[in-house]
């Protein structure tokens, strides 16, 4: 890796490429450095602390977003590599450079300042009850609103430079992916920066295979339901055709003990199958569980009274592959003949649906 990334400097033009002279200190002898390339994310240069000291000299592309990182440290200093000398001390966590790597300093120590309130608060809100949890919704929706401010306002504050690159990210997760575009549709500086580029490469090449394997979930809505066999928590092997297009209306529930989100979505299954049932409703659990021990465990305390079947193969699991099933919870709605109505029917969707069905 290191040859390509020597084979690719040569390939650029003299005023594309700067020197790099980076030393640091605050970490002890014989602890790893590494100076890493942020749109590959691997290392263009290594070194060793020797004397409570290390130094890196080389050259990179002009304005390249680096990191500097360390096995012996949780904190990185970022970087953009303008040809000015760096120093960073470990000690305090502090860079002293050209301006512009400064002031890039200051707001990642800034924006993580933030963060790691915002971190203590989560950790805090996971030790509570689900309803406990349900009372905090609204300070929980002020914190998500103060990061986006912190993220937007740096970036805002640094149209004309290339600051924006290293936050850019953290807007997106946090402002959407609307305001994510029009910033990089501005002619701001960074919007044309080559780790900016690759980062709106790689989104749209997500976005299109999610879409992608949406349109395969979809597929299956008006068509015959697909046959599969799997073991019951017995180890009998049932057909879904037994359960299927056999004159009831059946939800065919993708789910598994350790997805929290499933774990949530339960009760409002539960509630439907209570409600329907003798109506003519009934489920047929389709787990994506690994061990079976806790499998059948869920079972029972989930309290879901209904036939359930798995060969434990986790995500290679036969209804995977069939039904195009690439995230939990999902379901497949199936009338009395088999056709497959809906899919990923939850919380109040599948209640309105059953009750349009029903009532």
């Amino acid at each position: 890796m290191l040859a390509v990334a020597a084979a690719a400097v040569l390939a650029c033009n003299e005023s594309d490429v700067k020197k790099y002279a980076i030393s640091g200190t605050g970490l002890e002898d014989g602890a790893q450095v590494l100076l890493v390339d942020q749109i590959t994310g691997e290392a263009i240069d290594t070194a060793v602390v020797a004397n409570g000291a290390f130094a890196f000299k080389g050259t990179a592309p002009k304005d390249a977003y680096l990191n500097i990182t360390s096995d012996a440290s949780n904190w990185s200093f970022m970087l953009f590599n303008d040809g000015k000398p760096i120093k960073v001390n470990y000690a305090d966590n502090t860079l002293k450079g050209s301006e512009l790597n400064e002031k890039l300093a200051d707001c990642d120590a800034k924006t993580d300042a933030l963060m790691q309130e915002y971190n203590a608060f989560v950790s805090e809100l996971m030790k509570l009850s689900e309803e406990e949890m349900d009372a905090k919704e609204k300070e929980y929706d002020a914190w998500i609103e103060k990061l986006r401010d912190c993220y937007l306002g740096v970036v805002e504050e640094n149209k004309d430079n290339l600051i924006p690159v290293a936050f850019i990210r953290n807007v997106r997760s946090l402002a959407g992916p609307d305001k994510f575009n029009e910033l990089l549709e501005s002619d701001a500086p960074f919007a044309q920066h080559p780790y900016v580029l690759d980062l709106k490469r790689k989104i749209d090449e997500s976005v299109a295979r999610q879409k992608e394997a949406e349109e395969k979930k979809q597929a299956i809505i008006g068509q015959k339901f697909i046959d599969l066999e799997e073991p019951d928590t017995d180890g009998k092997m049932h057909k879904l055709s037994e359960y299927v297009g056999q004159g009831k209306w059946v939800l065919v529930d993708f789910w598994a003990s350790w997805c929290g989100p499933c774990k949530a979505e339960m009760p409002n299954v539960v509630n439907a199958y209570k409600k329907y049932h003798k109506k003519g409703f009934e489920v047929v659990g389709l787990s994506f569980d690994r061990e079976k021990e806790p499998w059948v465990e869920a079972i029972k305390e989930w309290e879901m009274p209904w036939i359930h079947l798995s060969d434990l193969k986790y995500w290679q699991t036969v209804a995977s592959d069939v039904y195009n099933v690439n995230s939990i919870p999902d379901n497949l709605l199936i009338d009395p003949e088999g056709t497959v109505v809906a899919r990923c029917l939850r919380g109040d969707a599948l209640e309105a649906k059953l009750a349009e069905i029903f009532d």
